[in-house]
């Protein structure tokens, strides 16, 4: 269990109200976290994704997956001053901790609940300030679609593929097995699972259509808007 001196947990503590501004992966998170953390629902049906992403990905995915890294960070946090934080608290004071269990557990936790609110059935296209954003730094949305495409399948192994704002402009943030803006001060505004529980069953190696196919038929671009424009 990562070790968590008083000063870095009284540090961290004053500073939880800061964590918003930085573009934080769970809307409206308490000052204090509840212990022990309960994994959110899904915001659409299990078999909503359908055919894009199937009924079977998604009770793997979600059920098992997901479920998973929430009942592991309620084993490592219990009797420590981690159960007195937030999850998104909680990844950035392991981060740095030699024993990686618990930031791996916490961030992947993080990243799937972003990751599905990130979703819809059906999916739609940009508007307002995020679509005037992908037109000045990518010229159009086919470009950007195609950049994400590259970006996404080129991530060696395991991770997630992130679109993030940074420094005033879009950018990707390709991060291998649980990486998350969350330690690099970049607001998060979209993130696609590259992890092969995301996207095995339905397309196997084709990890490139999958991506593509997500951005064009799931992504809930409404969330993507109010992540950039909060």
């Amino acid at each position: 269990m990562p070790a968590l001196s008083r000063r870095h947990f009284v540090a961290l503590a004053s500073a939880g109200t800061a964590l918003a501004a930085g573009g934080g992966l769970i809307p409206a998170a308490p000052a204090r976290a509840e212990t022990p953390f309960r994994q959110p629902p899904l915001p659409f049906a299990e078999d909503a994704l359908s055919p894009v992403i199937s009924a079977a990905t998604v009770q793997v995915h979600y059920g098992k997956h997901h479920a998973g890294y929430f009942t592991q960070v309620n084993q490592l946090v219990a009797g420590t001053p981690y159960a007195a934080m937030t999850l998104e608290e909680i990844v950035r004071a392991s981060a740095t901790q030699s024993d990686p269990r618990l930031f791996n557990n916490a961030a992947q936790a993080v990243n799937h609940s972003f990751y599905w609110d990130g979703l819809r059935p059906g999916g739609g296209a940009p508007s307002g300030a995020l679509a005037a954003a992908i037109e000045r730094d990518f010229s159009n949305l086919a470009a950007f679609k195609e950049a994400y495409v590259v970006h996404a399948s080129g991530l060696f192994g395991s991770g997630w593929s992130w679109l993030v704002e940074d420094n005033g402009k879009l950018a990707f943030l390709d991060a291998g097995n649980a990486g998350t803006p969350l330690t690099s001060g970049k607001r998060p505004l979209l993130v696609i699972d590259v992890w092969e529980h995301a996207y095995y069953l339905d397309y196997q190696n084709r990890r490139a259509d999958h991506v593509r196919a997500v951005l064009d038929r799931l992504v809930n671009w409404d969330v993507v808007r109010d992540r950039l424009t909060a």
